[in-house]
């Protein structure tokens, strides 16, 4: 697509809000629809990449709806847009829909909760570096902790679409089922057939889930479902990629992990990304040097969010 003769794969744009739904006790899923130029640069936007919303416009729940321990960060001025994921893209026409997964934490998510149809937001992206397929890839092990559903759920969709060749199953968890960030659990028949996540059960991917306090799935460490699940499948490790999204420390073992088996795995790193594209250097993360002992910073908005897991040191 091209705008006065230059090709447009980023901008600003202004998003409509076509839906918005409450999935947990403070997870959401907010549909935004793009025309035009922005719908061309959206319907290219890859698993893993990310845009940065403007929602210092956006008005605060009524103070009935406030939680109490959010009710004096509730005041503070929004001055930074906010990065976000994609849950989802899906070509409509001539438009473009992007879903966002978030969870109201703070003064800007819990402001984004009074979105409703209709309302416009300002929106930069696709930002990033997202997650890449390998040549040869027989093999895609998916584990999510957390809010880092999104990116995989994103990218369950394009391999199933894209890589039909390719075996995809999910490994997902959290500390407790409040936690995970998911609609409700399949029925018990899909559950023992290995289809616990309703979003990646509609893409026909297997998933497990793992709770540390066994409110839901496995008790434990979604890195133990892991590791268990690797030693049962060891001869296929040569042709496997490993995708990670979450809290650092499950990053951290995912890493360790992978290392020790030498399977190729990408990580979505998280750090606060002021501006989106480099100009602030808020968001370094430390990787090493190949084929040297030294180390350099890398920008999580403009070199990442995904990293090769191999070089990053955490």
């Amino acid at each position: 697509m091209a705008e006065n003769g230059l090709t447009v794969n980023k901008g600003e744009f202004t998003a409509t809000v076509y839906g918005h739904k409450r999935i947990g006790e403070r997870f959401y899923r907010l549909g935004l629809e793009f025309s035009g130029v922005g719908a061309a640069a959206f319907a290219k936007a890859k698993p893993g990449q990310f845009a940065e919303l403007d929602v210092s416009g956006i008005a605060l729940p009524k103070a009935e709806a406030i939680p109490e321990e959010l009710a004096d960060a509730a005041e503070r001025k929004i001055l930074l847009r906010r990065p976000f994921s994609f849950f989802d893209v899906a070509e409509r026409g001539d438009r473009t829909r992007v879903e966002i997964l978030y969870c109201a934490l703070g003064p800007a998510t819990l402001r984004m909760t009074t979105l409703s149809a209709g309302n416009t937001v300002s929106v930069i992206g696709p930002l990033g570096k997202g997650f890449r397929v390998p040549d040869g890839k027989k093999t895609a092990v998916l584990v999510v902790g957390g809010m880092g559903a999104g990116p995989l759920v994103h990218l369950a969709k394009v391999l199933t679409a894209e890589y039909p060749d390719i075996y995809v199953i999910a490994f997902a968890g959290a500390k407790t089922v409040k936690e995970l960030p998911f609609e409700k659990l399949l029925d018990v028949i899909a559950q023992g057939l290995g289809f616990s996540l309703r979003e990646f059960g509609r893409y026909g991917i297997k998933s497990q889930m793992a709770t540390e306090d066994g409110s839901a799935g496995r008790e434990g460490l979604v890195t133990d479902c892991l590791s268990e699940w690797l030693v049962r499948h060891s001869r296929t490790v040569k042709d496997m990629i490993i995708y990670a999204c979450g809290p650092e420390a499950m990053l951290a073992k995912v890493a360790e992990i992978t290392r020790g088996r030498n399977i190729d795995c990408q990580v979505s790193m998280e750090r606060m990304m002021a501006c989106g594209f480099g100009v602030c250097q808020s968001c370094a993360v430390q990787c090493k040097v190949n084929g040297s002992g030294k180390t350099i910073y890398k920008l999580c908005c403009k070199d990442g969010p995904v990293f090769d897991a191999k070089e990053v040191i955490f």
